[in-house]
């Protein structure tokens, strides 16, 4: 059942409030609206008025958020991003079918965004947006449908499905494999080990694997796999790469395995999406369609 209606303001109050919020300034936010700073003063207080609540300490010709207000600004910036976000959708699919999927760089550049076209084809109607995200996030504050996640099956208020395990292995370039002359899996701690901010102990673990002491493991780190990649390619170190993101550059030699010992990954890929919209027809049609190319690229 709707609230009161005092709970309930207007666009341009809150869309006044948000801009004066952000920048701290009514000459600011006047300015970004196209509107007077007499205009958004009124607008923020009638606002206030509205809620019965002081949202800025007024002082001299500056405002400051009141503690209220700074939490108010928060929420009420996030509302007016999802209907924009909203908006934006609608208007680029006024007949819906409109799928948002969060995805993770590398593996959306190399493996998922080749084979679209092929799920485009098959359903014309369906308008697919990507954002990039590397970690989880709450469904409920973020306009997304979907997600392909790396790492356990487990997200809070969502649910998930595996897609396909992982191999990786130690990659260099050919120049600095010949330069160390790898024999052994201890022989990798001579060379410099490239390192990924969201596995900060998979060379830990490689080595765990291969009998070698796990002592602490240092080198550059990086925050996707398409840039570590490239370190290696250029000579700076040894990266600990999923095989199958990489074909491309093995086949070329751009990369070799410094050693062909693969390990398994602990953790996996899973598409996660929030209970709730299980059965929204875009997302069901791209979940059965990405299980089954996943199932026929294991």
């Amino acid at each position: 059942m709707p609230g009161p209606r005092r709970f309930l303001p207007s666009l341009p109050l809150l869309s006044a409030f948000e801009a004066a919020a952000r920048t701290g300034s009514i000459t600011a936010a006047a300015k970004e609206l196209a509107l007077t700073q007499s205009a958004v003063s009124r607008q923020i207080k009638a606002l206030e008025e509205q809620l019965e609540v002081e949202l800025f300490h007024r002082e001299r010709q500056t405002i400051r958020l009141t503690l209220g207000g700074a939490a108010y600004a928060r929420e009420i910036r996030e509302a007016l991003h999802r209907i924009s976000s909203a908006s934006l959708n609608l208007r680029a699919n006024p007949f819906g079918g409109t799928l948002t999927l969060a995805i993770l760089p590398t593996f959306g550049t190399r493996w998922l965004a080749p084979r679209l076209p092929g799920f485009l084809s098959r359903h014309p109607g369906i308008t697919l947006n990507l954002l990039t995200r590397l970690n989880p996030f709450d469904f409920r504050l973020e306009p997304v449908d979907a997600a392909i996640h790396f790492g356990g099956p487990d997200w809070p208020g969502a649910e998930t499905a595996l897609l396909r395990r992982e191999t990786v292995v130690p990659a260099c370039s050919p120049g600095l494999r010949d330069a160390y002359d790898f024999r052994a899996p201890a022989d990798l701690r001579k060379a410099p080990l490239l390192h990924l901010t969201t596995r900060p102990d998979a060379w830990e673990r490689w080595l765990d694997a291969y009998g070698v002491p796990p002592l602490p493991v240092h080198g550059m780190l990086f925050d996707q796999f398409a840039t570590a990649a490239q370190a290696a390619i250029a000579g700076l170190g040894i990266g600990l790469l999923p095989e199958f993101l990489i074909t491309e550059e093995l086949a070329r030699g751009d990369l070799v395995r410094a050693l062909d010992l693969p390990l398994q990954s602990a953790e996996a890929y899973y598409l996660a999406w929030p209970a709730d919209r299980a059965d929204y027809p875009p997302l069901a049609a791209f979940r059965d369609w990405l299980l089954a190319e996943t199932a026929a690229d294991r």
